[in-house]
């Protein structure tokens, strides 16, 4: 299930950065990113890059992103954050989120060619600048089919901080 975001302030504030948040992304070394945790659920290639785990800031990494890392702790009620990058070929197979206290949220950053999302029933491709927000307790996958990497800031919203806000 996705959620509009139109309401969403930190939807707002990362959309009018997008572009720098972008360029410390691409700015990062290749070699900096470790594999998704739960290799299970992907066939290869999706790499992350983290900002926050758990609501605490991963300040050894986000000393090489100071604008990113600024944009985020300007952010109520992020639990967790950081860089998500595809390979070309990747898939991340259907699965389901361990939590219904956040919301994930996904700030596309370098998309091009063939990328997509399911949640539940529905499709949808990232397009860059914009934000999509989705429950990911709902049966979700992701696949790039392009020749390019994709690359999107995610995060983690708490419920309770996205409805105090609204």
């Amino acid at each position: 299930m996705f959620f509009p975001t139109g309401n969403v302030i930190a939807a707002a504030v990362l959309e009018a950065h997008w572009q720098s948040i972008r360029d410390e992304c691409l700015a990062l070394p290749r070699g900096e990113f470790t594999a998704w945790p739960e290799q299970s659920i992907y066939n290869q290639g999706w790499d992350v890059y983290g900002l926050y785990a758990n609501g605490c800031t991963l300040r050894e990494n986000c000393v090489f992103c100071p604008r990113s890392a600024t944009l985020l702790g300007g952010l109520h009620g992020v639990v967790n954050a950081g860089f998500s990058r595809m390979a070309p070929g990747a898939r991340i197979l259907p699965h389901v989120g361990y939590t219904r206290a956040v919301l994930r949220l996904h700030l596309a950053l370098y998309v091009k060619g063939d990328c997509g999302l399911r949640v539940g029933f529905e499709r949808r491709t990232w397009q860059e600048g914009r934000c999509l927000l989705f429950d990911d307790t709902v049966e979700h996958e992701a696949w790039n089919n392009g020749a390019h990497d994709r690359l999107v800031l995610l995060l983690d919203l708490s419920r309770t901080a996205l409805e105090s806000a609204a």
